[in-house]
């Protein structure tokens, strides 16, 4: 909802300034949708998945929220307000293996923030509170990171080559 509403503030109403102020507004919605999570935890709520969620979320913006909010915005501008197209990632070579290492770095920043938002969460439930949701979020964390080192390396050890026009025959 945010994005969306920094967006149209951007393009439709014509005010930069008050769309950065609205997408600066994002990442605090985030840290009080998990303190109020972690409170709801604390006061005996029974834990789900949604409760670990507000955690990856916050991750998932510190480390990629900026990236994401750019990607958004070069495609609305360009599909919707005749703006330049996006840039688009290099598709070959060393090129593509370093943009697949930035992107994992970013994802495993998002992860480990999570992780450690997870664990403070655990900490502050304590040993008497259910936290079983919590710690199957780190989990699911951990296959994060294993998977986009996964991809990044396999982009290093098998990088993606141009084809030849010979070869194309």
């Amino acid at each position: 909802m945010l994005l969306a509403l920094g967006l149209a503030l951007r393009y439709v109403a014509k005010k930069p300034k008050a769309s950065t102020v609205v997408l600066l507004c994002e990442p605090l919605l985030e840290v009080v949708l998990f303190v109020t999570t972690v409170i709801d935890l604390r006061n005996g709520a029974e834990p789900d998945w949604k409760h670990g969620l507000a955690a990856v979320y916050i991750g998932y913006s510190a480390a990629l929220g900026h990236q994401t909010i750019r990607w958004v915005d070069a495609r609305v501008a360009h599909r919707f307000f005749d703006g330049p197209p996006p840039v688009k990632p290099p598709k070959y070579g060393m090129a593509r293996t370093v943009h697949e290492w930035k992107t994992a770095a970013r994802w495993v920043l998002a992860a480990v923030i999570a992780i450690a938002l997870l664990q403070g969460g655990i900490w502050y439930v304590g040993d008497d509170g259910e936290i079983g949701s919590l710690r199957d979020w780190q989990l699911k964390m951990l296959f994060l990171i294993g998977i986009n080192l996964a991809i990044a390396l396999s982009y290093t050890l098998f990088p993606k080559r141009e084809r030849s026009a010979s070869s194309t025959r």
